[in-house]
């Protein structure tokens, strides 16, 4: 979600229906507050006053700020591109106190739906301009096609725009044709984009907006920057395969070699982790012995990432694993699992569950910042486009986010059955969870599709004598010591 702007009054008055986003953030924000130590809060309020003024000179509204980045609403894509013109020539012509320049500031332009939910815009169009924000770098403005379409005709003077093809932009399900703003006076050559298409990877392209995490990428993002092997871990349905996803898809820079997804659900056997590694980096495997030395010839001197999901039913493969990392010191692993590898230099991560609101809180707007909330209604929109929260389900909402414990495979199903029935309804319900939180997508696997799917899943993974012990507690309904 993104942070509150300061002027509650304007946030009333946020436009709806067809409106173009501008999101922007500094380039190297974190080496100039190192270097600019106690001038860093000066120079961040006067880079925000710069981008206010040149939003409020074209009819746009700032409708949120969340460190250095700036969230923009216009009611035309041209006014937005004027505005982005605009605030790259204050920009560069601002005296500032560094060394190496000046602030440099990447620009993201995207028109869609202006969608809200409390005090907060919501939806995919918001992630597609912050992805294509992010893809820049700074001083350049990047506009998504449907922006381009719009604001052609009426570019300001000064201005053009050049075409500079599709590109698979992180967390997004489909490729979005960039176009960049070619501002006279200014810098309008850049180095390539900061795409997927920068790499090579097979990260699968996510149907569904990522939310919320924000905490949680930047903690297992830091652990990754030092790790060999980072593991994922906890329960069934906690997001750990898609936290994985993400931050796979925002380290691609840093593995010039390829980013690779090797999904293990669909195997049981050990023996077939490494040669379904090999497959999915398109590596001949004829299998049998000496799949691990013939992988590591493969890999030497690559800096590569693999991430290795659902490692939970081929655990005796973690010995493999560490082997292969011992050969390979430039690859590293990003593992998801209900428990860790337990392999020399593992770091393990618990993913915690979505952030959670008080089970009283009944005010819609408050609400709304909540992840576990946002990923309710998010979810509850993609089956009835005008669901909203309000003052009647407010209250309904919060409880069942807390009843489920934040655990989002949870939400998402709960959210589905919005379809036909009231949050008030389906809270009544939560008393037989097994049954109402089932229907999930047909195409996810069976683990993914019911709750009762999630927790077969992990009773299967039980030695036999544990599975013995569960099925003989079982019997105490009201529970036993």
């Amino acid at each position: 979600m993104w942070a509150r702007g300061p002027d509650t009054a304007r946030v009333a008055s946020l436009p709806t229906g067809t409106v173009t986003f501008l999101f922007t953030d500094i380039e190297g924000s974190t080496r100039h507050a190192q270097a600019l130590a106690d001038h860093w809060p000066a120079v961040l309020e006067r880079h925000g006053q710069l981008l206010t003024e040149a939003v409020n000179a074209e009819a746009g509204l700032v409708f949120g700020t969340e460190g250095d980045a700036v969230f923009a609403v216009f009611p035309t894509a041209p006014r937005a591109v004027a505005a982005a013109a605009a605030a790259q020539r204050a920009l560069l012509a601002e005296s500032w106190p560094t060394d190496d320049g000046p602030i440099r500031v990447r620009m993201g332009i995207h028109a869609g739906e202006g969608v809200l939910s409390g005090d907060d815009y919501v939806g995919i169009d918001l992630h597609r301009v912050a992805r294509i924000a992010n893809a820049g770098h700074g001083g350049q403005v990047l506009l998504s096609a449907s922006a381009r379409m719009l604001a052609e005709p009426s570019l300001p003077d000064g201005v053009g725009l050049r075409d500079l093809g599709e590109f698979h932009l992180k967390d997004l399900s489909r490729p979005e044709r960039l176009a960049m703003l070619v501002v006279e006076g200014l810098p309008d050559e850049f180095p390539p984009l900061r795409t997927l298409d920068a790499v090579p990877n097979n990260l699968p392209m996510q149907l569904t907006t990522f939310l919320g995490r924000k905490r949680e990428l930047e903690e297992a993002a830091a652990l990754l920057e030092t790790a060999r092997l980072l593991t994922l871990t906890g329960p069934g349905g906690t997001g750990k395969t898609r936290l994985s996803l993400q931050l796979a898809a925002d380290a691609t820079e840093r593995f010039r070699d390829g980013v690779y997804f090797v999904p293990l659900g669909p195997i049981g056997e050990p023996a077939l982790v490494l040669p379904t590694i090999s497959q999915a980096l398109g590596i001949p495997d004829p299998g049998g012995s000496g799949a691990l030395d013939r992988l590591a010839e493969q890999l030497a001197g690559k800096q590569v990432l693999l991430v290795l999901d659902n490692f939970e039913q081929v655990q005796a493969a973690a010995h493999d694993i560490g082997e292969l990392l011992t050969k390979l010191p430039e690859a590293r692993v990003l593992a998801t699992s209900r428990s860790p590898l337990r392999v020399y230099g593992e770091q393990e991560y618990p993913v915690p569950p979505l952030e959670l609101p008080d089970a009283t809180m009944a005010d819609p707007e408050s609400l709304s910042h909540f992840a576990s909330v946002a990923l309710f209604v998010e979810r509850a929109m993609a089956v009835r486009p005008d669901f909203a929260v309000d003052a009647s389900n407010a209250p309904a909402i919060a409880q069942i986010c807390v009843s489920l414990d934040g655990l989002p495979l949870a939400i998402e199903l709960a959210a589905a059955r919005v379809r036909v029935l009231t949050p008030q309804a389906i809270l009544s319900r939560l008393g037989d969870r097994l049954s109402i939180l089932a229907g999930g997508a047909s195409n996810l696997p069976e683990r993914q599709k019911t709750l009762r799917g999630a927790i077969d899943w992990s009773f299967d993974l039980l030695e036999t004598a544990d599975r013995i012990l569960f099925a003989r507690m079982a019997v105490f309904a009201g529970g036993a010591d």
